[in-house]
């Protein structure tokens, strides 16, 4: 097995605003992506194939994952990586609104990059990436983005308190994100703002909370419990959910909510981490 690894951060979606729904079912959105510093790992191995491990391993298909679609798709642009296959440990629950699938397709692709000497900023590879989802460019480099359009338009962000204690919380269980959208109300409650993005954050929202709390009520649930801890900075729901995330000021107060909120619900799936 090769040694090449690397992280697919657990994106976080700080804000999301849905401004409208266009005319082919899609929705144009403004978002501010982070990254924890934690999320699912995957290793580039010389066996063909991908293998799934870990605690959310099972259920998931690996003939037709986002990692091998990633990579049939280096192959297919740069003849390069026919010969490799993945090792994936699946850490982040599966469809829970933190880019999970996507950011698996995004590690897979860095390490092919990596290993054939290819940049990460090469126009095909941003158009591959592109192609394999709209959340799979901002995964791609994992930092802190402005997301416009479909959430592929991106625009870096700079100010964004790097290792902010943070803590993810998802109830086990999975929520398909296009029931979410296709129950948002179709109200366009404005512009996502510009300027220091911990501001704009906290002056956002989740257009899709809402809908997704609807479908499964827990969610509502869990933003009221984050809330209610000492020491938060920011609570919000991200991306189409339903996983739910705390931002504190510091890394104790984070331990202790995680310590009560496992204490009240020890069947809830808990990730304490920082924005990378």
């Amino acid at each position: 097995m090769s040694t090449a690894c690397e992280t697919a951060y657990a994106k976080i979606n700080l804000a999301l605003h849905v401004r409208r729904r266009d005319a082919d079912g899609y929705h144009t959105i403004e978002t501010l992506f982070a990254f924890a510093e934690d999320g699912d790992r995957l290793w580039l191995t010389d066996r063909p194939g991908l293998a799934i491990e870990g605690p959310f391993a099972v259920g998931l298909d690996d003939a037709d994952n986002l990692v091998l679609r990633a990579a049939q798709g280096f192959v297919a642009l740069t003849g390069q990586g026919g010969e490799m296959g993945f090792v994936l440990e699946k850490n982040l629950p599966i469809a829970s609104g933190i880019g999970g699938g996507s950011a698996d397709a995004a590690a897979a692709l860095r390490l092919l990059c990596h290993r054939f000497g290819r940049a990460l900023d090469d126009p095909g590879i941003q158009d591959l990436a592109a192609k394999l989802g709209a959340d799979v460019p901002a995964c791609l480099r994992s930092r802190p983005m402005r997301g416009e359009g479909r959430g592929d338009r991106l625009i870096p962000v700079a100010g964004l308190p790097e290792s902010m204690p943070l803590l993810l919380v998802n109830p086990r269980q999975p929520l398909a994100t296009g029931p979410v959208f296709a129950g948002w109300d179709g109200v366009d409650r404005g512009a996502l703002g510009h300027g220091d993005p911990l501001t704009v954050a906290r002056n956002g929202r989740n257009d899709l909370e809402t809908s997704a709390s609807t479908q499964m009520p827990v969610i509502a649930d869990i933003l009221r419990l984050l809330a209610d801890q000492a020491g938060v900075s920011l609570v919000r729901m991200s991306g189409s959910g339903a996983t739910c995330f705390a931002l504190f000021d510091q890394a104790a107060a984070r331990d202790a909510a995680a310590r009560a909120i496992e204490a009240l619900h020890p069947g809830w799936w808990q990730m304490p981490s920082r924005l990378r």
